[in-house]
């Protein structure tokens, strides 16, 4: 259902939001109709009043967070100087682009269960194909503006390549994903120079 007076739209965007904090929090099992009612400070049947399923809500959480997420991007891109994109400072702009901001850990495990939650649940993958084509097109004109000359398929092998870092960091005693992914994007980037 949709919200068609101001006050159902802000009620329908407390839900989006409390149920983006459950995910964040606690991953897709915490994302419950009760959980996100009371994070929301609403009555449990305004879950299903603004949404037809649980698994809508999630889209939209998913769809709202991922909006953001390009949001951000978009700014940096705007605000991108290409005579600052040497060295280090060009590498974390590329990996606050994939992970978020340094030090933010469950932001980072957000992302790749939402990924790998995609196998499971169908009826997220539209959503993230056209995330993760978005995220492919933002990285590229980031690497144009920055005058690093690479092709759509070398982005899409150093966004994989920061994927698998992370993947394999998150299994350590004490992940520090950015770090690992940080190593490898290092090495890549220098050979693509």
């Amino acid at each position: 259902m949709t919200a068609a007076t101001p006050k159902g739209e802000r009620r329908r965007q407390a839900l989006v939001e409390a149920a983006i904090g459950l995910l964040v929090d606690g991953g897709f099992d915490a994302v419950r109709h009760r959980a996100v009612a009371e994070r929301a400070g609403l009555p449990l049947a305004s879950t299903t009043y603004y949404f037809d399923s649980l698994d809508e809500l999630i889209a939209a959480a998913l769809d709202h967070h991922g909006r953001a997420e390009m949001a951000y991007g978009k700014a940096r891109l705007a605000e991108l100087d290409p005579a600052e994109c040497g060295g280090e400072a060009f590498t974390d702009l590329v990996l606050d682009l994939l992970l978020g901001p340094p030090g933010d850990v469950e932001a980072v495990v957000l992302r790749y269960e939402r990924l790998v939650a995609t196998g499971r649940r169908p009826f997220l993958r539209p959503l993230m194909r056209e995330l993760s084509g978005e995220l492919h097109a933002l990285m590229l004109a980031i690497f144009t503006k920055a005058g690093k000359n690479v092709t759509a398929d070398q982005v899409a092998e150093l966004i994989a390549l920061v994927d698998g870092a992370v993947v394999n960091a998150l299994v350590e005693v004490s992940p520090d994903p950015r770090a690992a992914a940080h190593r490898m994007l290092t090495v890549a980037l220098a050979r693509t120079s």
